[in-house]
């Protein structure tokens, strides 16, 4: 027997245990759900300096194979981030139960009620990188939406994954549901990931989270449907009527508060009579910060910036740089995202309430913001509690991906010997 065909074999048992434990899960009681999540979350704070002892394990191997700065920063872990996951995990106990939601209902003349009712969509599958956050979000929301999940975690986050899943089956344990309701793959092997993929009848969606290599191949070899953004490729538009403070304030957080998630910046856009009395200003605070600006000609005439190539525009840096680009209008502003953006997310920086609404209206993106930073693109900030990840597809979900989201739906018909004419 070939090592890929004993990966198979295991995929296929993760995968029958899985389905086992969604049909228990479908019928859990809301209690036993948050007492499960709330119980993990006691483990992850009594256990804090053994999460961050095995994530230092990672970061030392991640250091080792060159990650840079901003990829380690998403794998780090201290006490303050194992509390804030555990509040997370408390956050989404606290929430109302999804599952058996009536969504609506109404009657018919025939005699017939009907009720649209929320139902768990069944097995899950996440594929993630560096981030071991993933594992607690992930396995929490699909929890709390009454769906069993199989964690794929990547190699870097290895030893901090499989910390946090085992606070997370101590919480299972601890509530009497089924322990297989949250699998970690427990192999570094990427045949584990190809087989996932191709799952069809254990696996109802997938959820990748990582870079757009990974995203990319996911899309391409999925045969399952897929909850996915390729990239964050954000914007955020400098009105004429940008006020200077606010601009500044938004540009800066939205840009280096954490360069390596996906809701930061990558692309400034000046309306061209913003640029003097507003956009100089921000851009000498970014250079001011250490970001790299890479501008066009207006923008490349301040000292410090560097002139942006073609590949920089609909780029997603990850990293203390940004593009800057002067445009001639709202116009001009919404083309140029609608040609580089990722549908992900999108802000405009105004005090003119017409452009504001127009940006609400017409930029299709997952997330559009007015005079907000782009760091708020997160399904905790938007009160989900976490997300399992932000979704730019135009299917079912959209946006950031909680547990409402992670459900179907049902319809429920009842009659009193109701019978078509």
């Amino acid at each position: 027997m070939t090592v890929q065909d004993d990966i198979a074999a295991m995929m296929d048992e993760i995968g029958a245990r899985a389905r086992a434990a969604a049909s228990r899960l479908a019928i859990a009681s809301s209690a036993a759900k948050s007492d499960a999540l709330s119980a993990a979350a006691d483990a992850l704070v009594a256990r804090a300096e053994g999460m961050v002892a095995a994530n230092a394990r990672d970061m030392d191997a991640a250091r080792d194979k060159g990650l840079g700065a901003a990829m380690l920063d998403r794998l780090m872990l201290d006490e303050a981030r194992v509390r804030a996951i555990a509040e997370s995990l408390r956050a989404i106990a606290a929430q109302p139960d999804p599952v058996g939601e009536i969504v609506e209902a109404w009657d018919r003349p025939s005699g017939i009620a009907i009720e649209r009712v929320r139902t768990p969509l069944g097995v899950i599958g996440v594929i993630y990188e560096s981030r071991p956050n993933v594992t607690a979000d992930a396995g929490a929301l699909c929890l709390k939406s009454g769906n069993a999940v199989i964690l794929r975690g990547g190699s870097e986050s290895h030893h901090s994954a499989a910390a946090i899943h085992a606070c997370l089956v101590e919480g299972l344990r601890a509530a009497d549901l089924p322990e297989d309701a949250i699998q970690l793959v427990p192999t570094r092997d990427r045949a584990a990931v190809s087989r996932m993929l191709g799952m069809t009848g254990v696996i109802d969606v997938i959820v990748p989270r990582g870079g757009k290599g990974l995203v990319g191949l996911v899309q391409a070899e999925a045969r399952v449907p897929v909850f996915a953004h390729l990239e964050g490729i954000v914007h955020i538009f400098l009105d004429a009527s940008a006020d200077p403070e606010k601009a500044l304030r938004i540009v800066l957080n939205a840009k280096t508060r954490r360069t390596g998630i996906c809701g930061a910046v990558e692309c400034l856009l000046i309306h061209r009579d913003a640029i003097a009395t507003v956009g100089q200003g921000v851009v000498r605070a970014l250079l001011d910060a250490g970001v790299e600006v890479r501008g066009s000609a207006e923008v490349a005439a301040i000292e410090g910036v560097v002139a942006a190539g073609e590949d920089d525009w609909g780029r997603e840096f990850l990293d203390k740089v940004i593009a800057a680009r002067v445009v001639d209008d709202l116009d001009a502003a919404m083309d140029h995202i609608a040609r580089y953006g990722s549908d992900h997310t999108d802000c405009i920086v105004t005090e003119d309430d017409a452009a504001a609404e127009r940006f609400l209206n017409e930029v299709d993106s997952a997330i559009v913001m007015v005079n907000a930073s782009t760091q708020f693109a997160d399904g905790g900030e938007f009160g989900m509690g976490a997300e399992i990840g932000i979704a730019t597809g135009r299917l079912h979900a959209r946006g950031p991906v909680g547990a409402r989201q992670l459900t179907s739906f049902k319809y429920r018909v009842r009659g009193d010997g109701a019978v078509r004419s």
